[in-house]
């Protein structure tokens, strides 16, 4: 982010948004983070910016493994029980063989009773992983239905992260922001469009779709907009046909506002139209070699510029689509519920925003 505008993108009744000056003051939810060390940089960040936190376990190669991120979550969540919450995952090593089914429940079972609101799969499922056939395993693969339907038992929410960006499959001149144009043409190992042998972002998507149809009573979050960041109206029709189903905006807010550029009154109709199915959410990681310096400055940048953009009215420059884009401004209670009441009521946690004054 650069420089920000003090003009007035739109200008609604002052006392029927948000301003900057209240961003401390309003109790919020980062409902998509990952804190893989025992570090408490994060948490000082979440009690001075008035955040709640969900961090998130994940069955990532590049993370710290699913043991130390549990040891990380349990310790924070020690340190600060009101603000740290966790979700737990499961690793798919042995998948189909005797013994991972029970296993893998039990592991769940145990982590719920430790405190974990939800559980995580990611998009190893469906893109990495594979099955004794050497074929790929997609979300809807029956060897998962009993997970969720433990899953379900136990009350928490499945958190899933399917696909990667829509950008992903597309030519790097047809992509909608910079920061995908350079990650892909910098890996492109994980550019989709240059491996047709791999599964299309339709098939991914509708083998996801399969599975939130087979299981109605399951709370399913889709992380990262479902993947359906390119389009909110795609968006709207996927939260229209699943009822049970909400979404998170982490790492997406920049293809959010590359649709607000271009049709302002659409993309906040879509928030206020589907003001009880978002949650906040930002995938800020705090590796375990962070320097908390910098992860601190970056983190209350990246809050800031987000309730900027989504509570007021103001203008900001946004580097990955080179542009200034307006605040949507939405209303008061639109922003109550995305940044905190939201993810309240899916995690099943207190709601703590009226205590010490909102804080």
């Amino acid at each position: 982010m650069a420089s920000v505008s003090t003009a007035d993108a739109v200008a609604p009744r002052a006392s029927a948004t948000y301003a900057m000056d209240d961003y401390a003051k309003v109790r919020k939810f980062d409902a998509h983070v990952h804190a893989n060390g025992a570090d408490p940089v994060f948490l000082q960040l979440a009690r001075t910016d008035n955040f709640e936190l969900l961090s998130i376990n994940v069955d990532y190669p590049d993370f710290p493994s699913i043991d130390q991120q549990h040891r990380a979550a349990l310790k924070l969540a020690k340190d600060d029980p009101q603000r740290f919450h966790w979700a737990a995952t499961f690793s798919m090593k042995g998948f189909g063989t005797p013994g991972w089914l029970a296993a893998t429940n039990k592991r769940l079972d145990e982590e719920v009773a430790e405190g974990a609101r939800a559980v995580k799969v990611w998009k190893n499922i469906g893109m990495v992983e594979r099955n004794a056939k050497g074929e790929l395993i997609m979300l809807d693969d029956p060897g998962l239905s009993p997970v969720a339907d433990h899953i379900q038992q136990l009350g928490v929410p499945l958190i899933a992260h399917q696909a990667e960006p829509y950008n992903c499959w597309l030519p790097l001149d047809k992509m909608t922001t910079d920061n995908d144009r350079e990650y892909f043409s910098k890996h492109p190992d994980y550019y989709m469009y240059l491996h047709p042998e791999m599964p299309s972002h339709e098939d991914l998507m509708a083998a996801r779709d399969r599975f939130v149809a087979a299981h109605p009573q399951l709370k399913f979050v889709g992380a990262h907009m479902a993947s359906l960041e390119y389009d909110v109206d795609v968006l709207a029709k996927f939260l229209d046909a699943y009822p049970q189903a909400t979404v998170d905006l982490a790492a997406r807010m920049s293809q959010v506002q590359y649709q607000s550029l271009r049709d302002p009154s659409k993309v906040r109709d879509f928030f206020v139209r589907y003001q009880d199915r978002l949650l906040y959410g930002t995938d800020l990681t705090q590796g375990p070699d962070a320097d908390p310096a910098t992860f601190k400055a970056e983190a209350h940048a990246s809050w800031t510029s987000d309730w900027r953009y989504l509570a007021t009215g103001q203008s900001q420059r946004v580097d990955m689509l080179n542009a200034e884009v307006p605040g949507l401004a939405l209303p008061r209670a639109v922003i109550d519920k995305l940044y905190y009441r939201n993810a309240i009521r899916v995690f099943g946690l207190k709601d703590r925003s009226a205590a010490a004054g909102g804080k």
